[in-house]
């Protein structure tokens, strides 16, 4: 198995001359684009189109590089594009931002322009790349060469909205000419105020998939969630080596985020999907090449997707239920319990911090399910229930199944309050609202039992389903929690108010923009 190979290469050498590489795109991926000409018949190099694409490898120094094959290759800087920007938080949002692109080719002296003015672009702060090669797994699968660009920004000031731009040697992100592609950011405010954001997982690469991001856009959000099963490029999901895979989805997945993730930090964890048993260590070494999370959990090199954050009064902790997933056991155990015993610290922590309100936790894998496809495990229940409860923790967040299901408050898994659609819930007094948020554009699930939602209630008292046990099987048993179910593409919007008596507005959204769902979680008032 191929290692994934960190740094910044000089050249690459033993690689394609660029005319086979045109011939090798065009005979592979005739029907998707990466070469641009432009005015002075060389045109830039770019990344993939939203729902296509490849990287190759290539060297962009002026000189040509040598190749056994037939000769030089030779990419001018200049004519590399930058594609596939997204950001994340630091484990600071008021002054720490990551900020994360993609180039099809490697690149000398990467770097970001960054300033409170797009016309003054003063900051310069290096990045470093980090290059990941994928073998050819198959006689239809390329080996593939990635390269993924990250800039760790801090010292920024709290609630300021910056200007930035991703560059290289002889490309300059401040030259007019690239005006068009400078981003923008906002970091956290100092004292907590009113804010939204938005959730999700299951997204893959599909035009439901473009159209849920696009209108998680309109939201205005402060920051994404997304639970797990990121780009799909692993169709399987069982973290085994005889997985199938196609490193080339990422170029597509990260080039359809862009839109929203090149402004709106998006703050990712690891599903079953994103075990991608070709890189080390324990499948996640594609994790920690393409993405720069805060790196404040037990140990951010084995456990990319373990972190905590916070914004205004809202302590948000993502977790990696592959560790403790009774369904799908390939990592399980793979943290020897240090993510479970940092998460009892971490809540412990986060609860006694002043100015926190709420605690919002998500993962992959649901607690609380009924879809025909995976709907409970019994592994995360067993793991980590006991210390939602004792941490009085108010929103749980997965994915997993492709649907949107929501229950009603629990408490060791009883139903504590019954929580319709405009209903509401307080963790201290009521439980824990858990709700599935899977729909964010891969293929959809099924229900054993009609839809309930907005519009559409059909309230059941007991849904026939099943949780995974310890030995791997199904364990039959009926569910009185599941309160709403909504077969469709959907994603959450979360309003966050503090004040006296601080809440969350929970709203799940369609694909159409059809409100399916609405709730609230309160906080006591404060004395």
């Amino acid at each position: 198995m191929d290692t994934p190979r960190f740094g910044v290469p000089e050249r690459l050498a033993q690689r394609m001359t660029m005319a086979e590489q045109h011939e090798y795109l065009r005979a592979r991926l005739s029907r998707r684009r990466v070469l641009r000409r432009g005015a002075a018949t060389a045109g830039t190099v770019a990344g993939a189109g939203l729902l296509g694409g490849a990287a190759c490898a290539a060297d962009t120094k002026p000189a040509p590089a040598a190749s056994p094959r037939t000769g030089a290759a030779t990419v001018d800087g200049a004519l590399v594009a930058p594609f596939g920007r997204h950001l994340a938080f630091g484990a600071d949002p008021r002054t720490q931002m990551r900020i994360s692109w993609q180039v099809p080719f490697a690149v000398r002296k990467p770097y970001v322009r960054i300033g409170t003015s797009p016309l003054e672009l003063t900051r310069k702060v290096e990045a470093e790349v980090r290059h990941l090669h994928t073998p050819s797994l198959s006689d239809k699968l390329p080996a593939v060469d990635q390269f993924y660009l990250h800039a760790a920004v801090d010292d920024l000031r709290p609630g300021v909205t910056y200007y930035y731009g991703v560059g290289h040697a002889d490309r300059d992100p401040a030259e007019p000419r690239h005006f068009a592609s400078v981003g923008t950011f906002r970091t956290a405010p100092e004292r907590p105020g009113k804010f939204v954001f938005t959730a999700f997982g299951d997204q893959g690469v599909s035009y439901d998939a473009l159209a849920n991001d696009q209108l998680i856009l309109g939201q205005n959000p402060s920051f994404h969630l997304h639970a797990g099963d990121l780009c799909y490029a692993d169709t399987t999901g069982h973290g085994k080596k005889s997985d199938l895979y196609d490193a080339r989805v990422w170029d597509s997945f990260l080039a359809q985020t862009d839109s929203v993730a090149a402004s709106v930090p998006w703050m990712v964890t690891t599903g079953n999907h994103d075990m991608e048993t070709w890189y080390s260590p324990d499948g996640y070494g594609g994790q920690l090449a393409r993405w720069s999370l805060p790196g404040n959990g037990p140990d951010p090199r084995k456990a990319p997707g373990v972190y905590s954050f916070v914004y205004g009064n809202v302590g948000v902790v993502a977790l990696d239920a592959n560790d403790v997933s009774y369904e799908m056991p390939a990592n399980k155990g793979y943290t020897d319990g240090a993510q479970t015993r940092w998460l009892d610290r971490e809540l412990e922590r986060l609860r006694k911090r002043p100015g926190i309100d709420f605690l919002v936790l998500f993962f992959h894998h649901c607690a609380y399910s009924t879809t025909s496809a995976h709907a409970s495990d019994g592994g995360v229940r067993d793991a980590w229930v006991p210390l939602f409860d004792q941490h009085q923790v108010d929103l749980v967040i997965n994915g997993h199944n492709h649907v949107y299901e929501r229950t009603d408050a629990l408490r060791g898994g009883k139903v504590a309050r019954r929580v319709p659609v405009e209903g509401s819930a307080d963790a201290v007094r009521d439980g824990i609202v858990y709700v599935t948020a899977g729909g964010a554009g891969a293929k959809l699930y099924e229900f054993p039992v009609p839809d309930s939602y907005e519009g559409h209630v059909k309230d059941l008292d007991e849904v026939k389903t099943y949780h995974w046990t310890k030995d791997g099987e199904k364990n039959r048993d009926g569910a009185d929690w599941s309160r709403v179910r909504y077969t469709g593409f959907s994603f959450l919007a979360v309003e966050v108010a503090p004040g006296p008596r601080p809440r969350l507005t929970v709203t799940a959204l369609a694909e159409s923009g059809e409100r399916v769902d609405r709730f609230e979680v309160t906080r006591p008032r404060r004395q």
